[in-house]
């Protein structure tokens, strides 16, 4: 059995004779995927453009007078957007991951977002599914799909992985562990 982290309390989440098996949380601070190899060139050519825009809009010369104020502010969404996928992604997904934590029970998958708690039963997971990344941590999938087109939050799962609704345990440290923990508890 592996010793529980104390760095979480799901105390007050388990049912009466639940054991907690181990709790951890993903990798803190900025993580970058394999999906970035697509995400970062989509991401500066879009922001590259909005601040090239932007720019052109806001120095010609007589701004300000009659139709020039629509594409100032026209350019001005794309422009948050271009600086959220460039930069801002980033350290959402590492503030958002701060406040996750994961827990195994001998009955139950847990996972706490904020004052979410998503549960699952260890004995009807859908599926188990372990990726092992080249930093030494893991993502052990347990359901759902989490890619770009059927993220039920329009693909910011996608883009940033602490918004997925994907029920996962997110680039956690010693995965092969886990995932025969997980295994073997939901075999039994």
């Amino acid at each position: 059995m592996i010793e529980p982290q104390p760095s979480t309390s799901f105390h007050s989440y388990l049912l009466p004779g639940e054991r907690l098996l181990w709790c951890g949380q993903p990798k803190q601070g900025l993580t970058v995927s394999s999906k970035d190899a697509l995400l970062i060139p989509f991401s500066l050519m879009w922001g590259g453009f909005a601040i090239f825009w932007n720019a052109s809009v806001w120095s010609m010369p007589n701004a300000g007078q009659g139709g020039d104020w629509f594409f100032r502010l026209w350019g001005l969404p794309f422009l948050i957007a271009g600086l959220y996928m460039i930069v801002g992604r980033f350290i959402h997904d590492a503030a958002l991951r701060r406040r996750l934590y994961y827990a195994v029970t001998d009955q139950r998958i847990l996972i706490l977002r904020g004052p979410r708690l998503k549960s699952l039963d260890i004995a009807r997971l859908p599926k188990i599914e372990l990726s092992e990344h080249g930093d030494g941590t893991g993502t052990i999938e347990l359901d759902g799909d989490n890619s770009m087109f059927t993220s039920r939050r329009n693909g910011f799962g996608y883009w940033t992985p602490a918004l997925s609704d994907a029920v996962q345990f997110f680039r956690i440290t010693d995965p092969r562990t886990v995932y025969q923990l997980i295994r073997s508890h939901a075999a039994a």
